[in-house]
Formats: structure tokens, sequence, C-alpha cells
């Protein structure tokens, strides 16, 4: 049985709370959070154990891993806390706010050897393992451009993606997503294109990139300001996949082969859909592994450099 901490008590940590009723020999042992009252709330809901008022006391319990669902600039410091508490972490993405912070997470992780991993859920869904089967039997050819993005305006006042404070805006929120998916297919960004828009509060509202990566090209937006489709292509040397939105939860997809013939592929997931990374970590956190294959190391730092580089790049801008 691996026994969770939560650390954080809002809507992604409900998530993951329910997608652990499809992940065997898995627990929430305890909780943690800031506002202590939010905790005992959460815990008493979902029937947890254990309530923690301070987070030192939850990182020194007999919890195996934690899921970190706080805002965005507090993952690498409770990132590097609970490896250094011996603890192996599963954090929502983004996983830092600086490739800095990023690397003190992965150089932490390396010297107590403990498994670390980014909470990015779509490589783990099982059309996207199918897809991937059907890229490596050559279904499409070399796979040389991705096209992916989404963006909604339906941005309540006051959320927290619309606080720089908070590390707020598109890129870091929905757009590490398709961030992901070009580094996964393609590789790492050499030169990257950004034009976007910085809204009122002072957080990216419209980013569009043109990316140069080791093996392709990618096309990507995210937004906070205009409606926008989450449908994504990958196009290879003699076809390609489009997964149908919202592709980060990906349940349908087309395959068109090169000579026009179609293959509709599906697979409803199961649970929240966290459930999926969830069962992978475990895996990893019983054979001992300290990494993922799948969601490296090399492929978060990828990821999140790409999305700070347009990030920046706008802000630079609007400066």
């Amino acid at each position: 049985m691996i026994r969770f901490g939560i650390i954080g008590t809002g809507s992604i940590a409900q998530r993951f709370f329910a997608g652990l009723a499809h992940v065997p020999n898995a627990c929430v042992a305890a909780v943690y959070s800031r506002g202590g009252a939010k905790a005992r709330q959460f815990a008493a809901v979902h029937h947890i154990p254990t309530v923690f008022d301070e987070i030192d006391d939850l990182l020194a319990s007999d919890i195996d891993a934690v899921y970190i669902a706080t805002p965005h600039p507090s993952h690498a410091a409770l990132s590097i806390a609970a490896l250094n508490a011996g603890k192996a972490v599963l954090c929502e993405k983004p996983a830092a706010t600086s490739l800095t912070e990023l690397d003190a997470v992965i150089a932490t992780a390396q010297a107590t050897g403990r498994l670390y991993m980014e909470a990015m859920k779509p490589p783990f869904f099982p059309l996207y393992q199918l897809i991937r089967e059907r890229i490596a039997a050559g279904a499409i050819g070399e796979p040389r451009f991705v096209r992916a993005g989404f963006a909604n305006p339906n941005v309540p006042a006051g959320h927290a993606v619309l606080d720089p404070a908070q590390a707020g805006g598109g890129l870091l929120d929905i757009g590490i997503y398709s961030a992901f998916l070009a580094v996964d297919w393609l590789g790492a960004a050499g030169e990257i294109q950004t034009l976007g828009r910085i809204g009122a509060s002072g957080v990216d509202t419209f980013a569009s990139l043109n990316i140069q990566h080791e093996h392709g090209i990618s096309q990507l937006y995210c937004g906070l300001d205009i409606t926008g489709s989450g449908e994504a292509l990958i196009g290879g040397s003699a076809g390609y996949v489009i997964i149908h939105d919202k592709w980060w939860n990906p349940a349908k997809a087309t395959l068109v082969n090169s000579l026009g013939e179609r293959e509709e592929l599906a697979i409803t997931p199961q649970g929240s859909g966290l459930n999926y990374e969830t069962e992978h970590f475990c895996e990893l956190l019983r054979a001992g592994e300290l990494e993922s294959t799948i969601m490296t190391h090399k492929k978060t730092r990828a990821a999140l450099a790409m999305t700070l580089h347009a990030r920046d790049t706008l802000l630079g801008i609007a400066r």
C-alpha cells in the first residue's frame, strides 16, 4: 500500500483523491493545507484519517509520498522539503516557476535518492499510449510536426491564473500541456518565435508560438481572452493523427495514413484521469525507480524552458 500525503486542498486535490479509487493499493493517509480549516473539511469529506497543521509534521509522518497540489510558486520549495524528508514526490504542473528552481529540485531528488515526477497526465492515458504504439509501428511515418492549443475566456475574476504574484497566465497554466506534447514528439526546442498579449492584470492572456525542435516544428497557442478548440495534431512523413478535444484528456483520435485511409481510435478514460499518472508513479516507487521513463526530468525541463521563454518574451515586449 502506497500511503500519500496531500499538500493542498483545491480542485486538483479533489480530482487526485477521486482518481485514487482506480489505483490499486494506494490511499491518502494524511492531508495538509495552510488553511487548517480547509484541510479538516477536506479530510472529513473524504474520510482521511490524519490532518496536519504544520508541513513539517506531515513530512515527518509515516507516509510514503506526497502529492503537491498547491499554487505554482510553492511547488519547488515543497518538493525540495519533501525530498529532503525522505518522501517521494508527485508534483502538479508546472514543476517550478523558473529553471533555477527546477534544477534545484532535480538535484535534490538525485542527492537524496528519491523518486520525483511532474504530474503531467496526458502521456499516461490509455489512448495516448495506443497512439504511441501506432506511431512507433510506423502508422504515420516519422513525426515532424505538432500543432496544439486551447483557449478559454471564462476565467472568474480573482482566479490565481490572472494573478502575476501566483505565476499566473495562460502559458504556465494550460500552455505547459502543449509544450509537453511538442517536446514529447519532437525533442527540446531551439528557436522560439512568440507573439501574444498581456492582460490588464499583468499576465499573458494569449500566446502563439512557432518553435524549431530537434526533430521538427511545432505551432502552439494558449489563451485566457478568446475561445479556442482543444484539438492536437501530430504530423508525420506518412500520415497524421488528430487527438480530439480535449486532447490532454485523450479519449478519441483519428489516424490518417498517406493513402488517406482513416482509422478512428477511442478509449474512454476511467476515473478522474489523474489515476493513470498516479498508478505509474506508484509502480515506479515500488520498483525503487528514481525517475519515470515516460515523464522524464529532461522532458519536464524542456517543456518548462519553452514556456518560460515565451512568457518572458511577452512580458519583455509589454514592458
